[in-house]
C-alpha cells in the first residue's frame, strides 16, 4: 500500500466541533460493543483525507476512548489480571501484524471479507447462549476452557483490529463469550482492556510510520476520551440481554457500513 501523504485541511470551526462529536460517538460505540471508527473515519474522509491517512488518524485519535472505557470497567478488569495477562502478548502481536499488513498490503481482498467477519462473530454472540448450552453450560465449566479458541479467536481479531478495526469489539466478545464461561459485563471489561493493547500497538506502529493528521488526532482524542468511559457505563447499566441485543444491532449494522 502507498505511503500515506499527510493532509494538509483546513480546520473550521464547523469542522472542529465535528470531530469532537465524532470521537465522543466512536467512544460511546466503543465503550458499549466496538465499531467506533464508523463514525469518526467517514467523518475523516468527508473532510478531505485521503483513505489510508483517515485510517491511520483514526486509530491513533480513537486510543483514548478505550483507556476511558477502560476506566469505566476498571472493577470488571481488576479481578482478571490473570487472563488479561495471558492474553496481551496475542493482543499485542495481532495489533502489530495488522497494522503493518494495512501499510504493506493492498487493502481489496481484506475489505471484502471484512464485512462477512463481522457478520460470523454477530451471528456467533448472539448464538452463543444456546452453544454454550450445547457446549456443556457456562454454570459448570471449569474457566479458561478452550483456550485454542481463545489465543486464536483473540489474534484473528486483533489482526483485523489493528489493520482496520471497525466491528473489533464484537469480535472480540463473541470469542471471549464462548470460550470463557462469564458474564457479559466482565467480557466487555476484558475485551476493552484488550483493545487497548492492540489498538495501542498500532497506533505505535502508524506513529512511526508517519503521515498523521496530528489537528484532527486532537479533537478525536478528546471527544472519545469522555466517550469511551460514557459507552462504558451505558454498557453496565443496562441488562444482560438488552446489551446482548445492542452488541448484534451494532455489528449488523458495521456489516451494512462495511458493504457500502
Amino acid at each position: 500500500m502507498a505511503t500515506a501523504v499527510l493532509a494538509t485541511t483546513s480546520l473550521s470551526t464547523s469542522h472542529i466541533v465535528l470531530l469532537v462529536l465524532g470521537g465522543f460517538g466512536a467512544g460511546v460505540f466503543n465503550g458499549v460493543a466496538g465499531g467506533g471508527s464508523l463514525i469518526s473515519f467517514p467523518i475523516l474522509l468527508a473532510l478531505g483525507y485521503p483513505a489510508l491517512t483517515a485510517n491511520v488518524t483514526n486509530t491513533v485519535g480513537i486510543w483514548p476512548g478505550y483507556v476511558g472505557g477502560a476506566a469505566g470497567f476498571r472493577r470488571e478488569i481488576a479481578d482478571q489480571k490473570e487472563r488479561l495477562f495471558a492474553l496481551s502478548p496475542v493482543a499485542v502481536a495481532g495489533g502489530a501484524a495488522g497494522a503493518i499488513l494495512l501499510l504493506t498490503t493492498p487493502s481489496s481482498t481484506f475489505r471484502t471479507l471484512a464485512p462477512w467477519l463481522v457478520f460470523g462473530a454477530s451471528v456467533l454472540f448472539a448464538a452463543q447462549p444456546l452453544l454454550r448450552r450445547a457446549l456443556g453450560g457456562a454454570s459448570h465449566a471449569p474457566a479458561d476452557t478452550r483456550p485454542l479458541l481463545l489465543a486464536g479467536g483473540t489474534f484473528l481479531a486483533s489482526v483485523y483490529g489493528g489493520y482496520f478495526g471497525a466491528g473489533m469489539g464484537v469480535m472480540l466478545l463473541a470469542i471471549l463469550g464462548l470460550a470463557l464461561p462469564d458474564s457479559i459485563a466482565r467480557t466487555s471489561g476484558l475485551r476493552m482492556a484488550l483493545s487497548i493493547l492492540v489498538n495501542g500497538v498500532a497506533a505505535a506502529v502508524f506513529l512511526i510510520h508517519g503521515g498523521l493528521a496530528w489537528d484532527a488526532i486532537g479533537l478525536l482524542a478528546a471527544g472519545s476520551l469522555v466517550g469511551g468511559w460514557v459507552g462504558a457505563r451505558v454498557a453496565l447499566a443496562i441488562p444482560a440481554t438488552a446489551l446482548r441485543i445492542v452488541v448484534v444491532l451494532v455489528g449488523l449494522v458495521t456489516v451494512v457500513k462495511l458493504l457500502v
